[in-house]
């Protein structure tokens, strides 16, 4: 009886993202991360960023042509990706796909798409990850490209990070099919914050972005007010989207 019980624990199941959502357990990671990283003075990482992450994520390999059921997979990494900030910002993509696995075998996710959710979860932090498959790829860009104004709180405000984000007034990225170029767009208000202070942050987050989209088969351009910044013939950019580009930050 003890080894039915046992096994009928880890049947599986199909995960969504709204289940996942529906889940205690996350539910609980993802307000502890986020108010553990709000003490130690770090932007938001809350449902907003987490929201933002997980529709980004599943929009990227959506406009890239994968499967519904590979883009319902990057927005539960979405959604997750950032729950190891509830144990310890240092390694927070390992601890977090450790979390993760045990969590979503438990709801029943198959196991070899709950092996590529915690290899992606695992791999996000520039510091210690690669982009190792197509979610990781989209996981990281999404990711990567989530600087805004509206992330900045009362103890970011003064430092670099807060600069930074307050001076975004918009960013957005966009996916060119046709062309395979994915595209990071950003307005900053250069009297709050300066280009170069925007790369001191984020110069290895874009270079892990630009390994992304090569896995993803594409390549990727940077471009602040107007500017493309990742090439060596620095060009002004062109607000219109090529046909069939499409905006993947938004919904």
């Amino acid at each position: 009886m003890l080894f039915a019980l046992n096994k009928n624990r880890f049947m599986q199941k199909i995960i969504t993202l709204q289940t996942v959502k529906n889940n205690p357990e996350i539910k609980a990671l993802v307000e502890t991360a986020n108010a553990n990283l709000e003490f130690l003075g770090y932007t938001e990482h809350g449902l907003r960023h987490v929201s933002y992450v997980s529709k980004t994520t599943a929009n990227i390999l959506r406009a890239l042509g994968y499967n519904e059921r590979i883009v319902e997979l990057g927005a539960i990494t979405g959604w997750i990706h950032d729950i190891g900030n509830a144990i310890n910002r240092t390694n927070h993509g390992l601890t977090g796909a450790m979390l993760s696995f045990d969590i979503l075998a438990r709801m029943g996710l198959d196991p070899t798409e709950n092996a590529q959710i915690i290899a992606a979860v695992g791999n996000h932090e520039e510091q210690t990850g690669n982009p190792v498959n197509i979610i990781s790829a989209a996981l990281a860009i999404a990711d990567k490209s989530d600087a805004h104004r509206s992330r900045v709180g009362k103890r970011t405000m003064d430092d670099i990070h807060g600069r930074v984000n307050l001076s975004i007034q918009k960013n957005y990225i966009t996916v060119d099919k046709e062309n395979m170029v994915i595209r990071l767009f950003i307005y900053m208000d250069t009297k709050v914050s300066a280009t170069m202070e925007f790369l001191q942050i984020y110069l290895t987050r874009m270079l892990m972005c630009e390994q992304a989209a090569k896995l993803l088969g594409c390549s990727f351009e940077l471009i602040i007010n107007r500017t493309i910044i990742n090439r060596q013939n620095q060009s002004p950019a062109s607000e219109k989207m090529a046909k069939g580009e499409k905006n993947v930050s938004e919904s």
